[in-house]
């Protein structure tokens, strides 16, 4: 059963997403997935421009689609795993996304999750661009109530997993808000990704 949506997660980190299996087989230097820029970063907490957008009623979602990185996968659970790390989709279905079921689901009040794999061992998967998308880009989620959420990009961020900032990124929020998760923040052999990116993006519009 879904938890009460604005619900803050604690102590969840995404790095049991991180095995890089992929690069080890191709070389690293040459098929590292995209990191974001500083430009693309939120210094300053989110800016609040235009008039509110109602927030959608509680709706599990089906499909998260980002246009401008080509991104078109449906969604599946996720549950926390016994250590407290949130859950991964099977690495083996590279186009296969997954949201924290326990949370806001995307377009309602609260701080929605998704996540999903960068690479697998045959190549990249389906957030393997996520660090090339850029703020003002558009997260569409389908759900089952037959409704589209649309997001608007405020901030895509990468950060080494011992600094990763739990409540930045898990943390309650008063409007309907996406977090974007993949594996990033460099890449080495003995550890494989060494961190995650995030998108931090919110509720603009629905049909």
């Amino acid at each position: 059963m879904r938890g009460a949506g604005n619900t803050a997660i604690a102590a969840v980190t995404a790095v049991s997403l991180c095995c890089g299996a992929w690069l080890l087989h191709s070389g690293a230097e040459t098929h590292a997935p995209p990191q974001p820029s500083a430009a693309q970063a939120r210094s300053d907490g989110p800016r609040r421009t235009g008039r509110p957008v109602p927030a959608l009623p509680p709706s599990a979602p089906d499909r998260v689609r980002i246009p401008s990185i080509h991104v078109d996968a449906p969604l599946t659970g996720l549950a926390l795993t016994a250590s407290g790390s949130l859950d991964v989709p099977p690495a083996e279905k590279k186009n296969l996304a997954g949201w924290y079921e326990a949370g806001a689901t995307p377009g309602e009040t609260g701080t929605a999750i998704v996540a999903g794999h960068v690479d697998n061992a045959d190549g990249p998967a389906v957030f393997y661009d996520l660090g090339a998308l850029r703020k003002g880009s558009t997260v569409e989620v389908d759900r089952r109530d037959g409704r589209v959420a649309v997001f608007t990009v405020d901030a895509v961020e990468v950060y080494r997993a011992r600094d990763f900032p739990d409540a930045k990124v898990y943390g309650a929020a008063d409007r309907p808000e996406l977090r974007v998760i993949t594996c990033g923040g460099g890449f080495t052999k003995s550890t494989g990704y060494q961190g995650n990116v995030v998108v931090f993006a919110h509720l603009t519009g629905s049909r």
